[in-house]
């Protein structure tokens, strides 16, 4: 073979996969189903609410997604600092996730509660700060906590299996969210729904307490932190993107994709059913089969990802993700969107997978918790601030005005993804910057791994 061939296949022949361990995939099943059914309810079911309850400006749901993205990042960048340093007996990790699952259920339990305001002005502000608090506990558990100690269990090899298993756990958790959410929301309204996700939230929190474990962190291999207020406002200082400038690089094409995604995002539920038409019941039909379908291929593919170089997938899922997302908006049929869904959900779901595995591979020893606030900045607060922007801005100039009980607002149009698949190329620019042999896997009996 080739040296030009040899730099597109990362694992050597017979290269050893470091196996995950049952009680770990357990946590990992539990906790990501946990957590992504919560993520789920805000990213697309909080959005729908208020646009159902409240007002059908897209305004709100743009200022809510960005706020809460805010909080999120900072949330993630201080509480990812703070599980760096802790060392108690209850765990290094553990005490964020099981606090923050718990509280993140209940917060998200009484959301709807806001729709008893009525001041429309001041219930949405209520709806953007109770958003925000339980973003506060969500990443805190979620993008802080979990996602280091995913880092701390992990191993190159073993990576991007991880990172499958954690995305088809997303995936389910979606299907719980959204295959279900309509059907439930349709029968018994929002109130129900949120009543019973968010305790599914908690429940999963209160079993963490008693699955997670951590091993103790012995004196001598405890780093050596900077002050705390240094180290969180030291995350973009020019020393350290030197010093990691290829994770940079990464998380650069991340933020770039992230604003794609969002531009389209927050409005695809409420594009479904008000522009095309369909019913929630279809609209979690839609959902749930392309979320299905899509597990499946992700299951599949990501078992044999490790075998493959991270940069050459990464840019082949760019290049075909951008051809499903155009097709999304030609399709006007159940089985079309079904289809494109599927196919778009898939070359999405398998990015973050290959992005994920790769990123751990590049986080700093001793500095994991900080930078899953750093990853924040790119993969939340920068887009969901931009994005869902553009959307809005998107769909102001070429959507369907509407007005609800003398309320203006605008149904979005096909536009919103053309312009999300037109941008999504873009995040190409820093993957050509990184040298291929950065994308190679190591296995767990490569003397070469330190």
């Amino acid at each position: 073979m080739s040296k030009v061939d040899e730099s597109y296949i990362s694992a050597p022949s017979g290269g050893k996969v470091k196996k995950i361990g049952a009680r770990n995939i357990s946590i990992i099943s539990i906790l990501g189903i946990a957590g992504s059914i919560a993520w789920a309810i805000e990213n697309s079911w909080f959005n729908t609410f208020v646009f159902d309850e409240m007002t059908t400006s897209p305004r709100p749901i743009a200022w809510m997604v960005a706020v809460s993205a805010i909080v999120a990042t900072l949330t993630t960048i201080i509480m990812g600092t703070l599980s760096d340093r802790t060392y108690i007996r209850w765990g290094r990790r553990k005490p964020y996730i099981v606090l923050g699952y718990i509280f993140w259920g209940i917060i998200t339990a009484v959301f709807p509660m806001v729709a008893w305001i009525q001041n429309l002005g001041i219930a949405v502000v209520m709806v953007i700060i109770m958003d925000a608090v339980m973003t506060f506990f969500g990443s805190t558990a979620n993008d802080a906590a979990f996602s280091a100690w995913l880092t701390d269990i992990s191993h190159s090899s073993n990576r991007n299996r991880i990172q499958t298993l954690f995305i088809i756990t997303g995936l389910l958790a979606n299907l719980i969210a959204i295959g279900a959410a309509g059907i439930i929301i349709q029968q018994f309204g929002y109130f129900i729904f949120f009543y019973g996700l968010g305790g599914i939230v908690t429940i999963c929190g209160v079993i963490a307490q008693f699955i997670v474990k951590e091993k103790p962190i012995a004196p001598e291999d405890r780093v050596v932190h900077k002050p705390f207020w240094n180290k969180v406002m030291g995350i973009l200082s020019p020393k350290l993107l030197k010093e990691n400038r290829i994770l940079y690089l990464l998380f650069l094409s991340m933020a770039i994709s992230g604003i794609a995604s969002q531009i389209s995002n927050p409005y695809t539920f409420i594009y479904i059913e008000h522009y095309l038409g369909f019913s929630k019941s279809e609209l979690s039909l839609i959902g749930g089969a392309a979320i299905i379908l899509s597990t499946i291929i992700i299951g599949i593919v990501g078992s044999i990802s490790h075998k493959f170089n991270r940069k050459s997938l990464m840019i082949f899922l760019a290049l075909v993700g951008f051809g499903f997302n155009v097709a999304i908006a030609f399709m006007d049929t159940i089985v079309g969107l079904i289809l494109m869904f599927t196919l778009s959900l898939s070359a999405g779901s398998f990015a973050l997978v290959v992005h994920g595995a790769w990123l751990q591979d590049k986080y700093p020893k001793g500095d994991i918790g900080r930078f899953q606030g750093i990853r924040m900045i790119f993969m939340v607060l920068i887009p969901m601030v931009i994005g869902p922007l553009i959307g809005a801005f998107v769909i102001e100039q070429f959507g369907i005005p509407i007005s609800v009980d003398g309320v203006e607002g605008f149904i979005p149009t096909p536009h919103i993804f053309i312009v999300s698949a037109i941008a999504s190329l873009l995040a190409l620019i820093p993957l050509f910057m990184i040298d291929k042999k950065e994308g190679i896997v190591k296995m767990e009996n490569d003397e070469k791994l330190v």
